[in-house]
């Protein structure tokens, strides 16, 4: 399941980031709590837009650098895989500057 988090995360990173940029992958650890931040410069996410990303009763439609098509089902997938492990998940975001998406999850 993580590997699929993380390939999800990271897919998205490249699909919204400009071949200049960059995607950065963290992990910490404090306690029994593991932390994994996938970090990209890429072109950011509205304020008014991140309560709803990992949101199924939403639609949403967003069109990557190369004009690809996001439903953000994949985002609801990593939702449901990080809670079935324990976890919790998050984004921050800020327009033309990039997001970090957050998950932890216990040993």
């Amino acid at each position: 399941m993580i590997k699929t988090v993380l390939r999800n995360l990271v897919t998205n990173s490249i699909k919204f980031t400009n071949p200049d940029g960059y995607i950065k992958i963290t992990h910490s650890k404090s306690g029994k709590k593991n932390t994994i931040c996938v970090e990209d410069s890429g072109i950011g996410i509205a304020k008014e837009s991140l309560q709803d990303l990992f949101r199924i009763d939403v639609n949403k439609i967003s069109i990557g650098n190369s004009e690809e098509k996001g439903n953000g089902l994949g985002l609801i997938i990593c939702k449901e895989f990080v809670e079935k492990m324990g976890g919790k998940i998050h984004a921050e975001s800020e327009l033309e500057k990039g997001s970090k998406f957050i998950f932890t999850i216990p040993e």
